[in-house]
């Protein structure tokens, strides 16, 4: 089978040179039998030419032609054209001679041949030596390769096991999965958490959490929501001299809510789409409600939930001037206005409800720049506070 580019593979050149020395050999035995006739009949020829020559003719046939053909009846013609005749079977001759050395000098002879095939045969056996080892090499690889990728796969499915039986058994760190605060000590533009999961398409919520905080002015921002093409889908914040403000989609409302005593305080507030109304709960006593807050707008979905700073980009472009300073847990969201009672008992601890679309747990909250997370029982470190 031809090789890549029209080449010939080793062995089939070999085999096509065998085939060619063969048919040289044979077309050398008919050429050199051919010439020999023609030698045999010139010989002859030129015996009989000579004979004539030296006034030995043979006698002639009745039909009146010698073995040469038919000559000239007159005698000096006749030795004339012999003359002629015995020169050109001469020169035919050794052309035929030098025609047979040139022949033979250019034939491939038995030895030439065995030569010729034992230095073909030794190439071939260098190059298949060539290959074998070059196979052996890539075979070594590819089994470095395996075992690499290998022991790579199977350091993976152990870290995989390894974390999956700690989300079943829940983090060791803490009592439960939801027992934990999220501790931002310093006014930076880095210290953050960051929820994992993001908010589906909504058109009511409830979003509660337990802080406390002593920072002046303003305790900053507990928590913000962005999504492309709005920064301030729903935020929380205190800045300044102002007083805590809930945005929506950029809209505005001033909730009455007092909390920067330093001591722990659960704050709930809902909103729905209808006519924009919103509710403000402390510690399970509303103490605020209003209307037209981005009204009929609903709550995009995909965005970035980030705890402790006010996003000016999804994900980034804090500003220290509006960080939270304090302690943060228990931030739950809920796809629905919660009811009164539902809150106080969420406030008094009388019940454990987890958002759900938010809840609060370990393995669903990252935090970054030096933000920490630590065990807390809010409820039993609030009764310390009163």
């Amino acid at each position: 089978m031809p090789m890549q580019g029209g080449a010939l593979s080793p062995e089939e050149e070999l085999r096509a040179a065998v085939l060619q020395l063969r048919e040289t050999v044979v077309q050398q035995k008919e050429t050199l039998g051919s010439q020999r006739e023609a030698i045999r009949e010139l010989t002859a020829k030129l015996a009989r030419c000579e004979g004539l020559a030296g006034g030995k003719a043979p006698g002639r046939a009745a039909s009146g032609k010698d073995t040469m053909g038919d000559l000239p009846r007159d005698p000096g013609h006749v030795v004339e054209q012999l003359s002629r005749s015995l020169q050109t079977l001469k020169d035919r001759l050794e052309s035929l001679e030098h025609q047979l050395r040139a022949n033979v000098s250019n034939a491939v002879l038995p030895g030439d041949f065995r030569e010729v095939l034992q230095r073909r045969l030794g190439e071939l056996e260098r190059q298949l030596l060539r290959k074998v080892a070059e196979l052996e090499d890539e075979k070594s690889l590819l089994h470095n390769e395996t075992s690499a990728h290998r022991q790579k796969t199977e350091s993976a499915l152990n870290a995989l096991l390894q974390r999956v039986t700690e989300l079943e058994r829940g983090n060791s760190a803490f009592k439960s999965p939801d027992a934990f605060k999220v501790s931002l000590p310093l006014r930076t533009n880095y210290l953050y958490g960051k929820i994992k999961k993001t908010l589906p398409e909504l058109y009511a919520f409830t979003i509660c959490l337990w802080l406390r905080s002593s920072a002046s002015p303003g305790i900053g921002t507990p928590f913000s929501y962005a999504v492309p093409g709005q920064a301030n889908e729903i935020v929380l914040i205190e800045w300044g001299n102002n007083p805590i403000e809930l945005l929506i989609n950029d809209k505005v409302a001033q909730l009455p809510l007092f909390v920067s005593d330093g001591k722990w305080h659960h704050i709930c507030v809902t909103w729905t789409t209808r006519d924009g109304m919103w509710e403000a709960f402390q510690d399970g006593e509303k103490l605020g409600t209003g209307e037209n807050l981005a009204p009929w707008h609903p709550i995009k979905p995909g965005g970035v939930l980030i705890l402790g700073q006010e996003q000016d980009t999804v994900g980034g472009r804090f500003d220290a001037t509006q960080a939270f300073v304090g302690e943060l847990s228990q931030f739950n969201i809920w796809d629905r206005v919660l009811r009164a009672q539902e809150i106080i008992n969420i406030a008094n601890c009388s019940t454990n409800m987890p958002g759900n679309i938010i809840p609060w747990v370990d393995n669903n909250v990252d935090v970054f720049g030096g933000a920490s997370k630590w065990p807390v029982e809010t409820c039993e470190e609030r009764l310390l506070d009163l």
